[in-house]
């Protein structure tokens, strides 16, 4: 089963197990990234799956294109925005790896639990700052699976449910990723849970 095939069947079931997962984590980390994008003009998420996310950085934004390449989850995430009549976000299918807006389009791009997900990081990390303006935002919320010895086991019975990760990281492994990869780290907070989440934002 290919990545995609994987998120386009579980998209149904998407909301119950991401908050089995970040059931402690998700609060802080929704805050968290509302903030961030605060009086932001126009906004990218990628890989918004079913919303959760984009429910939080509309409200404080001023416009967010909220993307996903799974046909399923997309459907998913028109549904709750149009449930939460979020008249300020548009929904688009969209390839992290072949986005096809403008340079320096966007103020700010929300990339939250994705870049565990991508076979090739820096390429998707290049592609997410095209698109950013020069000096704009990134905030990347991401699983840290190696973080804690609960978190590595966990990590392994998923894996072998066939969950399509492609790295596992640390707080201090996924802030060197992005350092590496051209990010000025403004912020990193490590937010505990069965899984904890590594809270990343930083300027291009």
């Amino acid at each position: 089963m290919s990545d995609r095939e994987y998120w386009e069947r579980h998209a149904r079931n998407y909301d119950a197990s991401l908050r089995w997962v970040l059931g402690r984590p998700l609060p802080r980390m929704l805050e968290l990234a509302s903030e961030a994008v605060r009086g932001r003009r126009r906004v990218l998420e990628v890989a918004a799956g079913t919303g959760i996310v984009t429910s939080a950085i509309a409200r404080t934004s001023d416009s967010v294109v909220a993307t996903d390449y799974a046909a399923a989850m997309v459907e998913a995430l028109e549904q709750r925005v149009q449930d939460a009549e979020l008249k300020n976000v548009t929904c688009e299918q969209a390839d992290i790896y072949a986005l096809s807006y403008a340079t320096g389009e966007f103020d700010a791009v929300v990339a939250a639990n994705v870049l565990h997900l991508v076979p090739d990081l820096p390429a998707a990390i290049q592609a997410l700052r095209d698109v950013t303006k020069p000096g704009g935002l990134l905030v990347a919320p991401t699983f840290c699976h190696d973080e804690t010895r609960l978190s590595w086991l966990v990590s392994r019975l998923l894996a072998v449910s066939g969950f399509p990760g492609h790295r596992r990281f640390t707080m201090q492994s996924l802030r060197s990723a992005l350092e590496d990869n051209g990010l000025q780290v403004a912020r990193a907070e490590l937010l505990p849970g069965l899984i904890p989440v590594g809270f990343v934002q930083g300027f291009f």
